[in-house]
This record gives structure tokens, C-alpha cells and sequence, in this order.
């Protein structure tokens, strides 16, 4: 599914400026990466050629920031262990519709970041393809990092008929929709460790990150903040337009009623475009937010990793806090104007990793109004949502 690449390019709405918090996640999952790297090199005892492959790599820096950790910790366990520097090959993974060049771009800056020249040593490509799929040759990898891709499906699960209103699971709707995208993540999740199972190396590592929920129940408010924000700006333009269609219905007098349409229509198909109810009822997106019982069940029925460490790590809604237990955010006094802002900065981060999506199925023309609307909605909501954590598991597994 194409349209789940994120928003290329470096303008306001990008993918590569709107990231700051997957980045901060990311970090804070630095150092057992790191680890994973430095454990994976001296059990295959100091192989001459390391390939290592970050799968959902998207556009922007997160990629290379993640690339020269993992290039630096090789350097310096060669180092220590008085071992000739290996070959490295980078290698960078998304769907094919990614904006791999404005990625590569930042090629410089990553060589910048690295301890020593190691230019003929490291070398970067891309691998375009979706990693439900096989990307690499049998047995050629040793390490596989991926970071924010997973809990994204291959597809928009069956089923979900019933799911009119909402584009995510929401509370209440019937079981059978959690199950369709319980179903969906357990064949998705199956099917991407039995793909890195056939390309890894014995004893080979991977390092996931994913965005995860803390509650058992599937269907707790907890679990779709962001989401419900989306669906309810979605209801707000659906409204506005069956709302036209009531004022025109009102007037009797027919020049009344053409210079209404005139007027109003123009307004509307100008600034926030039509969302007709048929085009929200039929959008779901392809995406799901396990438990940590879930991702572990599905790694144990595939068989093929062993779960070395498995960590959550909590983040905000509305700020870049992080922490191994729930964070807080101490600032009780912010004022409107700031809270306009801090609002504003998750509306472009969910806008950059969406709007793809939203432009495929309902048109370019809505994004902005739609957008609005979500910030009005976060606004008002803020002292509700603010202390709510956003749950991320990381997984270190190790190929049996």
C-alpha cells in the first residue's frame, strides 16, 4: 500500500522536519541498540563484511542518525578488540513511493557524524519494497533495525464495514472490528519475521521499535488519542457539508436559493473542500497499536527469534518527553498562545505521516481545513490529553 510512505520533501509538513518525537523515542532506545550491535559482532567473531538494514527508513535524518550509532559502535569494538576495520554496507528500506532522495541527500552529514573516514569502508543504498516482502538475499544480513514502521499493516484489514464514523478502532464499536485488526498485525508481523528469518544470519540481531498500548483492552480510550482527533475533524467537514445541503433545502425563492449555492459552495469547495459522509465511512487506516502480550505471542508462534530484551518506553502527546516509566508534563501554567503552538506541532507531525493517505482517498483539497479543525479539537482537549502517555515497546530479538 503506497500511500503509507510518509510526506516527503523539507518543507513545513515533511516527514523529515515533523519527527522530532520518534527521534527522541529512538534515542532513548540508543543504547540497547548498541549493545545488540556489540554483542552480534563478537559472537560471529569479527566477520570481514557487516550488512546491516534499516527496514521503513522513511526520509529525513532519524535514518542516519540510527545508521551512525550502529556504524560508530562497530568501529569501536574493531577498535578495542584490535581487529582490522570491517566493510559496512547501509542499507536503507521503504516502499518505493518514499522520498529516498532527499535522504540521500544527508549522505554527507552522516560520513560528518562517523569517528574516523571510513568512506571506503561504509558504503549507503537503497532498497526499495515493502518488508512484508523478501528485500534481501538468504542469509546476508547481520544486523536489522526498524523504527515507527510496524505497527503500520499491509493492508486496511476486512471486515470493517461497521466502522463508519471513525478511521481507527474507537470506543464503543463491536469486537469483531478489534479482532480484523488484531488478525491483520498477527498475519503482518508473522509474515515480516519470517521474511528477516530467511535474509538474517545465524545469531544475527534485530532491534525493533513500535508503537504499542499499554492496556489489555483493545478498545480503552488510552489507545487512540490522536486517531480519534482525526476522525472527529473528518465529522466536522461531513457536517459542514450535510449542513449546506439543509440551508439550501430552506430557501424557497429560486434567485435566493442560486446565489446561496453560489456563495456558500464557493467557500466551501475553496477553503476545506467536501468530505462526503460515503468517503469517511468507507476510510479505515492500516494500523494497529499492540499490547506487549501480543507482540511476544507473535514472535513466540513464528519461532525464528529469541526475545533477548523487550523494553516500553513512554513518551506525551504534546511534548518530547521520554522515559523507561511514565512522564509527566510539569508545566501546568501554559498559556493559550503556547498551548496554540505545542498543539500545532503534533497537528504537522500526524499531518506528515497521514496526509498521503487522507490526499489518496479524500483529495488534496481538505488537508488544510482539516487540519485546522484537528488543532481546535487538541485545544480543546488539552488538559485532558496532555499527561496521557503514548506507549513504544523495543524489542532486541536474536535470530535462533
Amino acid at each position: 500500500m503506497g500511500v503509507v510512505s510518509m510526506k516527503g520533501g523539507d518543507g513545513e509538513h515533511s516527514y523529515a522536519n515533523n519527527s522530532e518525537a520518534q527521534k527522541s523515542i529512538t534515542s532513548d532506545a540508543k543504547p540497547e541498540v548498541m549493545k545488540s550491535v556489540n554483542e552480534m559482532i563478537v559472537k560471529m567473531d569479527f566477520p570481514g563484511c557487516i550488512k546491516v538494514a534499516d527496514l521503513g527508513c522513511s526520509s529525513g535524518e532519524n535514518t542516519f542518525l540510527v545508521m551512525s550509532e550502529i556504524v560508530n559502535t562497530i568501529i569501536t569494538t574493531y577498535q578495542q578488540n584490535g581487529q582490522n576495520l570491517p566493510e559496512i554496507d547501509c542499507c536503507l528500506n521503504d516502499l518505493p513511493e518514499n522520498d529516498f532522495n532527499t535522504t540521500f541527500k544527508l549522505i554527507p552529514s552522516f560520513h560528518e557524524k562517523l569517528k574516523m573516514n571510513v568512506k571506503g569502508n561504509c558504503y549507503v543504498s537503497g532498497c526499495p519494497g515493502s518488508f512484508y516482502t523478501r528485500l534481501f538475499p538468504s542469509k546476508s544480513l547481520h544486523f536489522v533495525h526498524s523504527s515507527f514502521c510496524l505497527h503500520w499493516l499491509s493492508k486496511v484489514p476486512d471486515g470493517l464495514e461497521e466502522n463508519k464514523k471513525n478511521v481507527y478502532l474507537r470506543s464503543p464499536c463491536p469486537p469483531n472490528l478489534y479482532e480484523s485488526y488484531w488478525n491483520q498485525f498477527k498475519k503482518d508481523f508473522s509474515m515480516f519475521l519470517r521474511m528477516r528469518a530467511e535474509e538474517t544470519m545465524p545469531s544475527g540481531r534485530m532491534a525493533l521499535t513500535l508503537v504499542g498500548r499499554k492496556t489489555l483492552d483493545p478498545l480503552s480510550k488510552e489507545c487512540f488519542k490522536d486517531w480519534s482527533l482525526v476522525s472527529d475533524s473528518l465529522l466536522d467537514l461531513v457536517s459542514e457539508v450535510l449542513t449546506t445541503v439543509t440551508l439550501l433545502n430552506f430557501f424557497g425563492n429560486l434567485k435566493v436559493l442560486i446565489v446561496v449555492i453560489i456563495i456558500y459552495w464557493r467557500s466551501i469547495l475553496s477553503v476545506q473542500g467536501v468530505v462526503k459522509e460515503s468517503d469517511l465511512e468507507s476510510f479505515n487506516l492500516p494500523y494497529y497499536s499492540p499490547d506487549e502480550s501480543e507482540v511476544k505471542e507473535v514472535i513466540e508462534n513464528e519461532g525464528s527469534f529469541e526475545i533477548k530484551n523487550f523494553e516500553t518506553i513512554f513518551g506525551l502527546l504534546f511534548s518530547y518527553k521520554t522515559g523507561h516509566s511514565e512522564v509527566k508534563d510539569d508545566d501546568d501554567d501554559v498559556d493559550h498562545s503556547r498551548r496554540f503552538e505545542v498543539v500545532k506541532t503534533r497537528a504537522n507531525m500526524t499531518r506528515s505521516i497521514i496526509e498521503p493517505m487522507l490526499v489518496a482517498h479524500f483529495g488534496e483539497a481538505i488537508i488544510d481545513r482539516l487540519f485546522d479543525k484537528y488543532i481546535y479539537h487538541a485545544c480543546q482537549r488539552y488538559d485532558t490529553l496532555r499527561n496521557k502517555p503514548t506507549v513504544n515497546f523495543f524489542v532486541s530479538l536474536t535470530r535462533k
